[in-house]
């Protein structure tokens, strides 16, 4: 499958990267979880928390973006540094300079990098090269930020999250797949209802399945959108054409359709199922206007949380960097 890891997962727990989940032990993304509850207390009352003062973050990015864009640029300015966007078409990789070459260069001007390209690999090769902390921002396998503030807005919602169980229904992709990582580490239960040809990535799934077997997760893969969301606590869903696929617009539409989230489907989860989606959202698509955008629906929350997730982990990636505190 395009995008799957070449090379082992990384060195566990944050050492320099954050590309995805799996590699970073249960208790580092707890402590993650904390610190973002309570850099969004201080954003919101106000107070100062200029933790990277004098640091600059890189946005590289390939693919467009509002929330993982807006979310890392004003969390860094919160924080008291400063962010550059360098859209690919921009800098010197659009007229074939190597990854390593301006991997290395930029170590020498940034403090950390953002990444958000389509094959996994060129973001792992970015973490490869550098010699500063390179975050995932999006790759066509995983989107280990959007999960870890699902996670955040979850933990707000409900006041847990170990032996909560998610039902995503749709196209099976990089959010799914970070989201059975993070389920798998934190203990929880994951259904997916996906399509034949649309599930998860299987290499992740099995993955997660031997970390599940230390936490007590439980992870259920299968076509049936009905089954997947029986007595969830969250239903999930996102857009069925994803940066690239366009092409594949009218197949997908059609084999997608019975997997709209949809007043009729959200009955068979619980009677307070959060309603969540990453967003952007195509109403009458993938999710009914009525869903989104009625009583149970999370969605403006969980974009919130993206700011103070990303601000999570900018403060402890750089903090490792310089062994300064975090806190």
């Amino acid at each position: 499958m395009l995008g799957r890891p070449r090379r082992p997962l990384s060195t566990p727990g944050l050492v320099k990267d954050f590309l995805e989940l799996l590699s970073i032990p249960s208790e580092e993304l707890t402590d993650l979880l904390r610190l973002a509850a309570q850099l969004k207390v201080k954003q919101r009352r106000g107070v100062p928390h200029p933790l990277l003062q004098g640091r600059m973050l890189g946005l590289v990015f390939q693919k467009p973006s509002t929330r993982t864009r807006v979310s890392f640029e004003a969390g860094m300015n919160q924080l008291g540094g400063q962010a550059i966007v360098l859209p690919m078409g921009d800098i010197q990789l659009s007229r074939g300079e190597s990854v390593a070459d301006t991997a290395r260069v930029l170590s020498r001007y940034l403090d950390a990098i953002v990444v958000r390209t389509f094959d996994h690999v060129i973001v792992e090769e970015w973490a490869r090269e550098a010699t500063i902390p390179v975050i995932n921002g999006l790759t066509d396998l995983n989107h280990p930020c959007q999960a870890l503030s699902d996670l955040l807005t979850i933990q707000e919602k409900r006041g847990r999250l170990k032996g909560m169980k998610i039902a995503y229904v749709g196209d099976g992709n990089n959010v799914t797949n970070s989201l059975i990582e993070a389920a798998a580490k934190m203990g929880m239960t994951i259904a997916a209802g996906c399509p034949p040809g649309y599930q998860p990535d299987q290499h992740i799934v099995d993955l997660a399945r031997v970390e599940a077997q230390k936490t007590g997760a439980l992870i259920e893969i299968g076509a049936d959108p009905l089954v997947a969301v029986k007595d969830a606590d969250v239903v999930y869903t996102d857009v069925w054409i994803s940066m690239g696929r366009e092409r594949e617009q009218a197949r997908r539409l059609k084999t997608l359709a019975p997997y709209q989230l949809n007043e009729r489907l959200l009955k068979r989860a619980k009677p307070d199922a959060l309603v969540m989606h990453c967003l952007p959202a195509h109403r009458g698509e993938e999710i009914s206007a009525e869903v989104l955008d009625g009583p149970q629906s999370v969605v403006l929350d969980q974009a919130e949380n993206r700011l103070h997730m990303q601000k999570a982990i900018l403060v402890k990636l750089l903090a490792k960097k310089n062994g300064s505190r975090s806190s």
